[in-house]
């Protein structure tokens, strides 16, 4: 077992994310190389100052835009749409690893036998006019859906069929105008081997291995108890949790970390372990400033967030309004090897300004100058991102 300061657990979860020192991830093969790592980062529509898959790569990649995700989405084809971690960007190779959950789907269509006539007029209607949205074809029906495979549900029948299409893998989505999406047939952009791969994995136990690895890899640590990281791994209890930490650690694929003054055993990614090394030196990596996505795979367990950097964070966008402790979209803000506050920011793009609304820092951090140069060029990176000249600030605690 591998024993770590608490500074060293914080230093190995950074450096992991390229999110300590100088920027490990570059341009455009950087987006890719980051999302092979962490397996998926998070879709969510709302656009306040970036989307949250577009916040987790501008505050680890160097130079990066927007339209470095929208490309390797949707010219490229190197990276997809389709849950994973809830709704979810993951890279193209992976989609036969979700097999079962389109078989899932297709089983599920036939709780609804009226979907199958609008199927074949949606068919048509894409090989006769492209890609479309549910407001390009109004379908007659009128029923109650809900998907097999993540949350979306609903009485339109355009937007019913066109999301069941999806979930078994028939259509992807072709791309994306502000939160509307446009589907067209996967087999014009999914290569065949990997369309029509099937299932890799023998039995439900291999696919919780393979999804419970995975997850490791894609926050860094994580310990074998309930946890949000293992969000939409279907049939993951704490009996098969169990299993598969034994079997991944017979099999020498994750290695247990013990963190001082932590009671319970993290665990890594064997492949991770020159990283644990680095980190045994004790380096001192350069600071950086940083605007952390509400929905990061960094914070994917906000309860181990709480114990390794002391910071309680909670995404207040669905809390009424007058129970917010904060604000509607607040993210946390990163200074070198701590979470020192979280701000509220808001880019309006029409007038190229980003406001920045609010700063609460956490009690014990001190406005030093070099923190305030630190923040400056964090603002100036993050208003670049957002196509924003101007940067305003009102009133900051």
């Amino acid at each position: 077992m591998i024993q770590l300061t608490n500074r060293q657990a914080r230093q190995f979860l950074l450096l992991k994310h390229g999110l300590l020192g100088e920027y490990h991830f570059t341009g455009k093969q950087g987006v890719l190389d980051f999302v092979r790592q962490v397996g998926c980062i998070q879709y969510d529509p709302i656009d306040v100052c970036g989307k949250n898959a577009e916040l987790v790569l501008q505050s680890r990649i160097k130079g990066f835009t927007k339209n470095m995700l929208a490309e390797l989405l949707y010219q490229d084809r190197i990276l997809v749409d389709y849950p994973d971690k809830n709704l979810a960007i993951i890279p193209v190779e992976d989609w036969p690893y979700f097999e079962r959950y389109r078989q899932a789907a297709r089983q599920h269509a036939k709780r609804y036998p009226e979907m199958e006539v609008l199927i074949e007029q949606v068919r048509a209607h894409i090989q006769n006019h492209g890609a479309l949205s549910s407001d390009d074809l109004k379908l007659d029906g009128n029923f109650a859906w809900r998907s097999a495979i993540h949350w979306s549900s609903g009485n339109n029948s355009s937007r019913s069929v066109l999301e069941q299409m999806y979930s078994t893998g028939e259509l992807i989505i072709h791309h994306k105008k502000g939160t509307r999406k446009y589907y067209d047939i996967a087999g014009k952009y999914i290569q065949p081997n990997l369309l029509n791969a099937p299932e890799p994995l023998e039995g439900e136990l291999e696919h919780h291995k393979w999804r419970v690895l995975r997850r490791i890899g894609a926050v860094g640590l994580l310990w074998n108890r309930a946890s949000d990281a293992w969000l939409n791994i279907w049939g993951l209890k704490a009996e098969q949790r169990n299993e598969v930490f034994r079997q991944l650690l017979h099999e020498a694929r994750i290695v247990a970390v013990a963190v001082e003054q932590m009671k319970d055993i993290l665990y890594c990614r064997t492949e991770d372990l020159p990283l644990i090394e680095a980190v045994l030196q004790n380096p001192a990596p350069k600071w950086r400033c940083e605007l952390i996505a509400p929905l990061d795979n960094f914070i994917w367990d906000r309860k181990l967030i709480n114990e390794l950097f002391e910071f309680d964070y909670t995404w207040e966008i669905y809390t009424p309004a007058i129970k917010r402790k904060f604000g509607y979209y607040v993210l946390p803000l990163l200074y070198g090897e701590s979470l020192i506050g979280r701000a509220e920011v808001i880019a309006e793009r029409k007038a190229g300004t980003l406001v920045v609304k609010n700063i609460w820092y956490e009690n014990d951090i001190k406005q030093t100058k070099q923190l305030r140069t630190a923040l400056n060029n964090c603002f100036q990176n993050f208003a670049l991102f957002n196509g924003c000249e101007t940067i305003s600030t009102e009133s900051m605690n």
